[in-house]
Formats: structure tokens, C-alpha cells, sequence
């Protein structure tokens, strides 16, 4: 983040949509964010989320037809609520909370603490309801109780007892929305017809919230067809405002450490919008349909932050502005209302909007019967080879790592694995400890530093029979390489950067094995516009043979030279200019690339150092590209990010290098090509 001395002052008046001088912008999901608060957070993205989804998906409802279908159903939610006492009672939500890390210790950083998960479904519940004697609790005769509590979940996807929290490791540090949306989603989701799914990530901006994807409208009355986000429908939030730091210790941020991002997302997942409608026009009517559609939410024209009272943006309403409704941007401890004609468009959202009106009648927040010994394994995933160094230039592949839950009401003390790959020899982990119901533990297994099919089960808890079968075996298919370092036949480098707009961010360095720095470049100028700009060109490195180099670039911005102010990029090839060693541009923080100079045992497929795949990101197919006179390899597999086999092939033609992609869902996805005993591994992006 850009800054200098007149930032404060703009940032007071907010006028400036930038942070620093030369008048950079926050966008999220490819758009400009309208309401940062004063210290650089991006309270809520869901606006910038839904505009996104409409480019992405034409027939997706719009606002105005969300609205147009609404209306008449709040209205009549208000006649019944007038001739009848009874409005529906009360209405439980099972929530899943997908934990997603980087295989962090329980409780570090982004592997947020159960107790942290279940203060946040504590928080809504309190909000929701306007609980006496909690921080959800208001006075205001406006304020309602929503009657909708959420619940963790208790029976999971397959039948089996859980406590509605999920912990994936996804093997990444942090996120982009866009990755959250194509990788992190479609692959972690529960049933979104039966769970109202939360995730709790790490975001690559740290300064953005959370946000949500409003009710789908599909088949109803008066709508296009929906675009059709099943698989991405949920909340997210960044997992230091995830919770509440005054009912658990945890890895929280104030002053947003009440759990209120949720409070907010959620509202937008049950149908509100922000109190100021999202423009800055104070014209209201009846319906207040130019602002958020509750009349009883005085009219405002932007967004508030902090916690000051009396403030009033359209001094030609009536009332001053609801800084204490949820659906604004002030602090977490400032919030406390949700109004009653909010309340109507929630509850007219649940009995009528795919999605969440089935949540009502989802059983799955109802324990089922529990044993008293109850063992549960799950497989982690495997985040690839240990990290290469110069001086193991070809680590082998790590152990796996599997996760024992006691499912059961007794405390676990013992457990049993039996354990084998590819149906190889049989193995037995003897765990003993002590874990309370729902309570786990990470088991590293001995002898699985191998690729193949990993097969895992529960023998025995407690000393005796585990006593449901249904959860106590797991299998996970291994296929990734271990972590190699590029070795060259090569002394001399090229080296090309062209830089963004903002030079300034940008600096970068090649160290040796000893750490000592040989070239290095930058902080560069800025430009007035948004352009590339040649920093480094074509530059040569004379490098010392038999000799390991680290090039690392940085952005003290965090989103590297190629995120829409000019398409940055950098190039290292052999002095030649034939073969290319690193290239990029879009990353975060930092992106780094180690090599070595001349000839080292047991480099990996060397002969194919230069293939790559084209178009990448690629649509409805991808081409597997061979440096000239190499041999076609012999098989080719692709794996999507959890290890999951999407097609295996032989080789036998040129044409076998197209593969059709069309079917593929959306996200990353691994190739890996055989020859003999040698492999490649290489990534695409299937859009």
C-alpha cells in the first residue's frame, strides 16, 4: 500500500479511491472497490462479487429483477405478519466452516481453532435474534429479531457424524478471489442445499473481508434463468475476522474481532444489501427502492465506518444514518440492528429462493446416534515434494499425513491404522494419546514417501471394535513429483523485465548457495499511466558452473507486475534465448526460482526442460508443446488440485497432445508426462 503525507487527509474526506501517490486503485474481482475504509480494508466485496457474476453468467438475475420478483412476496410476508401472530417460528441453519490452510499447526494462523469456528456461529445467532444480554441486543423499536439460528453441522455429506467444521489443507498460503471462486469452492462445498457453506481462508489481499453470493433466483416467477453458481454459493471471510475475540482466543484483527464480517456476508447470502443501496442518491420512496428496499433503514449515501454517532447523509430524509445496522461498514462493535422490513426480505428470501428456502427443512444440524467408540481417518492432502535446496537438489517425496477424529462420546485414547500403498505391504500405526469427542489429531505415516493409491483404515479404538465402519477406512491417490531444481549446460543467462505502471514496487535479486547476491535491480520510477515500461533488458549473467542460483522477485503491493496496470513480465532464458528458465508476472508479494549451472545427477526429464502447454489459461482444449526432436513421450495424466486422476492417455501420435478440455471445471489442474523413468509435471488453468 502507497503512502505519503496527504494520504490521511484524503482518506478523512473519502475522496480518495487510491492509496498512494500516483492514485492507485483497490479492485476485487477485476473491479474498482468504492468504499475502503480509513485504515485500507475492504469491508465487504459481495457488490463487486455480484457484478462479476452478472458479466459471467448474461442471464443471471439482476438486481432490479431480483427486486421486481421480491417485492410482492415481502408484501405479502407483511399481511400475514399483520393477521397473525405465528411467522413460520424458528428457523435453524446447518452450517459447514471449510478451515482452509496450508498445513499450519491447529490453531496457527490460518488453521483457526474450533473454538474460533463456533464463536463466529455464536455471534450470528446472537445477532440474528437480538439475543438479551449479548452484544446483539438493541433498544431501537426498528429492531427485530429474525428468528433464524445457525447450528454447526452434526451429520456430514456421507452420513457420518461431524461437528461441521472442515479442515481442508489446499497446500497454497494464500488466495485470490478468483481462485477462491474456480479452485477453492467447487472443490471443498458441501451441498449448498443442505449447508449454508462458510470458508475461513487466507487472503492474498490482506486487506479485503469477506464476501458473499446473494440468493439465486432460478425458476421463479419473472426471472431469467440463473446463471447457475451452485457450486460457489456461500460466505467467505479473511480468517482474522473470522470469530470473536471476546468468546475465544484466536488469530483475530480488530477492530473487526467480533465477528460482524459474517454477520454482514450472511445478510447479503439471505437477500440484504448494504443500507446506502450502493449509490449515493438520497431520493427514497414507499418502497425506499432507490436505496435498500427497507424503508425503516433511514436513507444514507455511502457507506460509514468507525463508530460515530449522529451522522446524517441525506440531511433531506428523515433520521439520521443506521450506523449500527449490520449492512454498513462501521466497526464491529458499533454494530447491533437488523430492522423489521429487513426481516421481511429475509424471511421472504427462505420461503422462496432456491437454495435457502431448502434449508429449512435440512435435517442435517440433527445428531444422529453415536457410538461410544468411534474412530474417524481422513487423508491430507499431499503438498508435493520437500522444498529443493542447493544442496538436495532432488528431495524425495514427503511422508503422507492423515488425520485421526474421535467421533465417538468416550474419549479416544488408542487407535489402530492398518495402512498400504497400491495394495503393497501392510503397515500399523500404533496411536495412542487423548482426544475428546470431535477432538483430532495429525499422524504421520511411516514408509509412504512413494506415489500410488494410499489406502488407510481404522482397526480398532479404544482396544476393541471401532463401532462404525462407515468412516474408519479412506483412500487417496498420490501422483505428484518430488520438487526437482532445473538444471542448464549453460554459464550465461538472459535476463528481461518489463515492468507495470508502478515501477516503484518492484525490486529483485540472484543470490548464490551462500546467499550472497550477484545481480539485483530496482525500486524503478513510476509512470503517469497505466503502461509497461522496459526495466531490464535482455540483460546477461555470467554465472559460475556447477553453482545454484536463486532469482527472486518482489512487490511491496502485493500483486505482482501484471494486474491490470500494464502487463509486466520477466523472462530468464540460456544465453541462446532457446530455452527459458522462469518467467511470470502475475504473483503476490513474492515469486521465486531456483536452478543450477551445468550438469547434476538425476535431473528430471531434461530432455523436455523446455515443453510447455498452450493456450494457458486454456477453454475447450490444450496443446502439449515438444522442444524439436524430442521423442513423443509415452503416457500423459491430468490431476486436479486434490490429487484426483481427471484422464490418463497413452501417446502414440503427435495428435495426442491436444487434449479436450472442454468438460473440465473451472481451476488448476496438473499434466504429468512419462517417458521411460523420467517425468514432467506441468500446470494449466482450465477458464
Amino acid at each position: 500500500m502507497k503512502k505519503n503525507n496527504l494520504l490521511t487527509l484524503f482518506l478523512l474526506l473519502f475522496v480518495a479511491l487510491s492509496f498512494g501517490q500516483n492514485g492507485k486503485q483497490k479492485t476485487v474481482f477485476g473491479k474498482t472497490v468504492t468504499n475502503v475504509s480509513p485504515d485500507g480494508y475492504i469491508r465487504c466485496a459481495t457488490d463487486e462479487y455480484e457484478q462479476s457474476l452478472q458479466e459471467k453468467y448474461p442471464k443471471r438475475a439482476t438486481r432490479a429483477e431480483f427486486e421486481k420478483w421480491l417485492a410482492p412476496l415481502v408484501e405479502q410476508y407483511k399481511q400475514l405478519q399483520t393477521t397473525s401472530s405465528q411467522t413460520g417460528g424458528i428457523i435453524y441453519i446447518p452450517v459447514v466452516v471449510h478451515v482452509i490452510h496450508n498445513g499450519d499447526a491447529y490453531g496457527v494462523n490460518e488453521n483457526i481453532t474450533d473454538a474460533q469456528v463456533q464463536s463466529q456461529i455464536t455471534v450470528m445467532t446472537q445477532d440474528y435474534r437480538k439475543m438479551l444480554g449479548t452484544p446483539g441486543y438493541n433498544t431501537n423499536a426498528a429492531g427485530a429479531d429474525t428468528q433464524i439460528e445457525f447450528v454447526l453441522a452434526k451429520v456430514d455429506p456421507s452420513g457420518n457424524p461431524t461437528n461441521g467444521i472442515d479442515r481442508v489443507n489446499l497446500c497454497q498460503a494464500s488466495w485470490s478471489t478468483t481462485d477462491i471462486d474456480g479452485i477453492v469452492k467447487p472443490t471443498t462445498i458441501w451441498d449448498p442445499t443442505l449447508y449454508m457453506n462458510m470458508w475461513s481462508v487466507n487472503f492474498t489481499d490482506t486487506t479485503l473481508l469477506g464476501y458473499a453470493q446473494f440468493p439465486d433466483s432460478s425458476g421463479l416467477g419473472g426471472l431469467n434463468a440463473s446463471g447457475g453458481a451452485a457450486d460457489t454459493d456461500g460466505v467467505v471471510a479473511g480468517y482474522g475476522f473470522f470469530g470473536s475475540s471476546d468468546l475465544a482466543t484466536g488469530n483475530f484483527q480488530a477492530p473487526y474481532d467480533k465477528g460482524r464480517t459474517m454477520t454482514h456476508e450472511v445478510g447479503h447470502f439471505l437477500g440484504l444489501i448494504h443500507i446506502w443501496g450502493d449509490n449515493a442518491s438520497c431520493t427514497v420512496n414507499g418502497t425506499d427502492s432507490n436505496k435498500d428496499y427497507c424503508p425503516d433503514t433511514p436513507a444514507a449515501s455511502a457507506a460509514n465506518f468507525g463508530c460515530v454517532a449522529g451522522t446524517n447523509s441525506c440531511p433531506s430524509a428523515a433520521g439520521n444514518d443506521m450506523i449500527e445496522n449490520y449492512m454498513d461498514y462501521t466497526d464491529d462493535t458499533c454494530m447491533n440492528i437488523f430492522t423489521n422490513n429487513q426481516k421481511a426480505r429475509i424471511a421472504t428470501v427462505m420461503n422462496n429462493s432456491p437454495r435457502r428456502a431448502s434449508l429449512k427443512t435440512s435435517t442435517k444440524d440433527v445428531a444422529i446416534a453415536l457410538f461410544t467408540n468411534d474412530a474417524e481417518v481422513k487423508i491430507e492432502n499431499s503438498c508435493g515434494g520437500a522444498t529443493p535446496t542447493c544442496s538436495a537438489p532432488n528431495p524425495v517425496l514427503p511422508s503422507k499425513i492423515v488425520s485421526l477424529y474421535n467421533r465417538g462420546t468416550a474419549n479416544l485414547t488408542s487407535a489402530t491404522l492398518s495402512y498400504n500403498i497400491d495394495g503393497g505391504t501392510n503397515y500399523t500405526n500404533n496411536w495412542t494419546g487423548s482426544l475428546a469427542p470431535n477432538a483430532f489429531a495429525y499422524i504421520t505415516l511411516a514408509n509412504t514417501a512413494v506415489n500410488g493409491t494410499l489406502t488407510v483404515s481404522v482397526t480398532s479404538a479404544n482396544g476393541g471394535t471401532d463401532q462404525r465402519a462407515s468412516n474408519n477406512s479412506a483412500s487417496k491417490v498420490f501422483s505428484g513429483t518430488a520438487s526437482t531444481i532445473s538444471n542448464y549446460n549453460y554459464t550465461t543467462f538472459k535476463y528481461t523485465l518489463i515492468g507495470d505502471r508502478y515501477g516503484s514496487e518492484t525490486t529483485w535479486n540472484l543470490k548464490n548457495a551462500a546467499g550472497t547476491t550477484l545481480y539485483s535491480g530496482g525500486p524503478y520510477t513510476d509512470l503517469a499511466t497505466n503502461t509497461t515500461q522496459t526495466l531490464v533488458n535482455n540483460v546477461t549473467w555470467t554465472l559460475p558452473s556447477n553453482g545454484c542460483y536463486t532469482f527472486t522477485i518482489n512487490d511491496v503491493y502485493g500483486d505482482g507486475i501484471n494486474s491490470g496496470y500494464g502487463a509486466g513480465s520477466y523472462t530468464i532464458t540460456t544465453n541462446s534465448g532457446a530455452t527459458p528458465v522462469a518467467n511470470g508476472g502475475t504473483f503476490g508479494l513474492t515469486e521465486s526460482k531456483t536452478f543450477t549451472t551445468n550438469a547434476l545427477s538425476n535431473q528430471v526429464f531434461d530432455s523436455l526442460s523446455s515443453a510447455y502447454i498452450y493456450p494457458n489459461p486454456a477453454k475447450s482444449a490444450i496443446n502439449i508443446s515438444l522442444p524439436n526432436g524430442v521423442e513423443l513421450p509415452d503416457s500423459i495424466a491430468i490431476y486436479n488440485t486434490i490429487g484426483q486422476l481427471v484422464v490418463s492417455k497413452k501417446i502414440t501420435s503427435a495428435n495426442d497432445l491436444t487434449i479436450n478440455t472442454s468438460t473440465y471445471s473451472t481451476g488448476v489442474y496438473i499434466v504429468n508426462i512419462i517417458k521411460g523413468s523420467e517425468n514432467k509435471t506441468l500446470r494449466f488453468i482450465k477458464e
